[in-house]
C-alpha cells in the first residue's frame, strides 16, 4: 500500500468517523436534554446519554468507518476504550460545569476531548487493519 493510499484511507475513515460521530453526538445530546427535562441529576443524565451515543457509535463505526467484522476482541477493545473515555467525558463535563460554563458548552468540550481520543485509538488499536 502506498503513502497516497494510506492518506486516502485515513481521510475516508476520518470523514466517515466525523459524520457518524455527528449523528452519535446528536443521539448523546438528545438523550441528555431529554433526561434533563424531568430534572434527572445532571451527571447521571450525562452518563446515560454517553452510553446511548456510544452504543450507536460502536455499530455504525464498526460497519461503515472501519469496515471491521467485529468479534469478541474488537468488542472488548471498544468497551475498554469507551469505558476510559466515558470517565474522561463525564469528568471533563463536570469540570467545565464547575468552571461555570453553560451546559451546552461543557458538553461540546467533553465531546471533543473524548472524540479525539476515540478516533486515534479505534484506528490504531481496536479496528486496526492487519498489515498486508
Amino acid at each position: 500500500m502506498t503513502a497516497v493510499d494510506n492518506r486516502t484511507g485515513l481521510v475516508r475513515q476520518l470523514t466517515r468517523f466525523v459524520l457518524i460521530g455527528g449523528f452519535c453526538a446528536l443521539v448523546d445530546f438528545g438523550v441528555y436534554q431529554l433526561l434533563l427535562w424531568p430534572d434527572v441529576w445532571v451527571h447521571l443524565a450525562k452518563a446515560l446519554s454517553f452510553v446511548a451515543g456510544t452504543t450507536t457509535a460502536y455499530f455504525l463505526n464498526r460497519r461503515f468507518t472501519f469496515e471491521a467484522s467485529g468479534g469478541v476482541g474488537q468488542l472488548s477493545g471498544f468497551v475498554l476504550l469507551y469505558t476510559v473515555t466515558f470517565f474522561v467525558n463525564v469528568g471533563t463535563n463536570a469540570l467545565m460545569l464547575g468552571l461555570g460554563l453553560p451546559i451546552p458548552l461543557a458538553w461540546v468540550i467533553a465531546q471533543g476531548v473524548a472524540t479525539t481520543i476515540n478516533f486515534v485509538m479505534l484506528r490504531t488499536v481496536v479496528f486496526r487493519q492487519p498489515a498486508r
